[in-house]
């Protein structure tokens, strides 16, 4: 992806703060923190993702500490979340679309850069699947969760297609900041639909059988009782 490009750097900017601000308020909501553990776990939401994947490339020290943009806004997602928490809970769907913006950005950045890296197709898509994904992983381990990537939306699976999408037209020379945002609005809008139709990745077939049986029980011994 080019440096050049200033509507990439744009969406990689708010997606930046759009990932401190729902990594913070993921965390208020999980557990009692102080603001420097608020500000922190949104810290590691926004920029988690950069590190493990500049580590693995061995690009040294990661992109995100070389521009005060990035961390100082992720910060100040932080802090926002902290002050302003219980006003932010009303503004969940808005929210949500700025982290769409953080999700399919970092996807196609992740993927792009590790390209760059010399890196192979398959090695770059799972790269920018990281990218997106990790710091929520790292903040939600770190609160005692399990993962959101593992348990709930289409959330893994716009990032998987939107960096994939990145990689195929590479392979095929076609790059540049259209290409980009081609891949970055297909991964985009996946995500927003999930949202508004609530829609979640396949379950196991047992899963959902015994989900089902165990609403059933409740059911009708709701009905029994009454």
């Amino acid at each position: 992806m080019s440096s050049e490009s200033a509507p990439l750097l744009a969406l990689d900017l708010t997606g930046t703060f759009a990932f401190g601000l729902n990594g913070a308020l993921t965390a208020v909501r999980a557990t009692r923190l102080d603001v420097v553990g608020v500000v922190v776990l949104g810290m590691i939401t926004a920029l988690g993702g950069g590190f493990i994947r500049d580590v693995l490339i061995d690009s040294l020290p990661p992109a995100t500490l070389l521009d005060w943009r990035y961390y100082t806004l992720a910060a100040v997602g932080g802090l926002i979340a902290f002050a302003l928490s219980r006003h932010l809970r009303r503004m969940v769907a808005l929210i949500d679309v700025f982290d769409a913006i953080g999700l399919s950005t970092f996807a196609v950045i992740g993927a792009s850069k590790a390209l760059d890296s010399g890196l192979g197709v398959a090695s770059s898509i799972l790269l920018g699947v990281i990218t997106a994904v990790g710091g929520g992983t790292i903040r939600d381990t770190l609160v005692g969760q399990v993962p959101t990537v593992l348990r709930s939306g289409l959330y893994a699976i716009p990032a998987l297609v939107g960096a994939s999408l990145l990689v195929a037209a590479a392979e095929r020379g076609l790059s540049g900041p259209a290409t980009d945002l081609g891949a970055a609005s297909v991964c985009f809008l996946i995500r927003v639909i999930g949202l508004r139709f609530g829609l979640n990745a396949p379950e196991p077939p047992e899963t959902r059988g015994g989900l089902d049986r165990r609403r059933d029980g409740g059911e009708r011994q709701s009905g029994t009782e009454g």
